[in-house]
């Protein structure tokens, strides 16, 4: 009996030591190079980094960071936790998508998430989508570039409360919508576009829609210094449906252009757009309103060279100022 109590003690100990040992494997902060990254190092400094990006998430503490030491392609990514991944200007730090595939997935609930300085390219084999967010709490994606995926470039398809920034970011070239957006479940969405470029996608720039929610609950979006540049279906589009989530989405200080259906688009009773100082110009139609939705403009708009005679925008707001 003593030798078995005596074997148990030893077998915990060992347990939490592996624990302890596994625990102190992770770093607050950690390293990738593409010149001379091991995924077999600790990473945790600049002498012994990492060789992709998925084996630094391993080797980082939720909340950590990170950071991109060269130049290189760092391989797929799916980020279950609170992390950073940052590249501060050393030069592009890519992941490449082929065979239909997703560049970076974002599935980690209640947490934080912060994408810096990666580029996502679409190469042969069909391209498959750029980076999606199907969960997390809050998501900012800052001087990104997704393009040439066969999907859509950045989908964001959260399924609980969730806040998501995305600034100073090409979407282009990509066979679905540069931005897709359609959360689901009861919680509530808020988006801030801001300088964001989404050029030459076959479908949309940004689409926005709150169909797959359960009413009342509301998908708010802001796109400000933003564009939807040519080819797509329709620039910027609000789309929601009878029992989904009320959608809201303001346009300041924004471009759609050459958009081969619309430049903007409202789409149910329960789907607004709000436009102030924006340009819309070279679109087959200026824009357009579908089952009662809304689009009210601060009258300080530039319509201009549209296909249906840039009518003026429907309902202007009280209390221009």
């Amino acid at each position: 009996m003593r030798k078995i109590a005596f074997s148990l003690s030893l077998a915990t100990l060992l347990g939490l030591g592996l624990h302890l040992d596994s625990a102190q494997a992770q770093s607050a902060r950690t390293f990738v190079s593409a010149a001379r990254g091991d995924d077999a190092n600790p990473c945790d400094s600049v002498a012994a980094p990492c060789r992709t990006f998925q084996a630094a998430h391993g080797k980082t503490l939720s909340d950590g960071e990170v950071t991109v030491l060269d130049p290189g392609g760092y391989g797929g990514l799916t980020i279950t936790k609170s992390i950073s991944i940052v590249n501060d200007g050393v030069g592009e730090a890519s992941v490449l998508v082929s065979g239909g595939g997703t560049g970076i997935t974002v599935d980690a609930p209640n947490s934080y998430v912060n994408l810096r300085g990666i580029t996502i390219q679409g190469i042969g084999f069909g391209g498959g989508t750029g980076l999606v967010f199907s969960s997390g709490f809050a998501l900012t994606i800052t001087n990104c570039i997704v393009r040439n995926h066969t999907g859509n470039g950045i989908e964001l398809l959260p399924h609980a409360t969730s806040h998501v920034a995305i600034a100073n970011t090409l979407a282009a070239d990509n066979g679905g919508s540069g931005v897709f957006i359609r959360p689901s479940g009861s919680d509530a969405m808020k988006l801030t576009l801001n300088r964001v470029e989404a050029v030459n996608n076959s479908v949309d720039g940004v689409f926005v829609s709150g169909q797959f929610m359960t009413a009342p609950a509301k998908l708010d979006a802001v796109v400000v210094d933003s564009k939807a540049v040519a080819k797509g279906s329709i620039g910027f589009a609000s789309f929601s449906t009878g029992g989904g989530g009320i959608t809201s989405l303001m346009l300041v200080n924004s471009v759609a252009q050459g958009n081969r259906i619309a430049g903007i688009s409202s789409d149910s009773i329960i789907s607004t757009v709000r436009i102030g100082h924006s340009t819309v110009v070279g679109n087959v139609v200026t824009w357009r309103t579908l089952h009662n939705a809304v689009i009210e403009s601060f009258g300080d708009n530039y319509v201009s060279g549209n296909a249906d005679g840039d009518p003026g925008f429907p309902l202007p707001l009280v209390g221009k100022y």
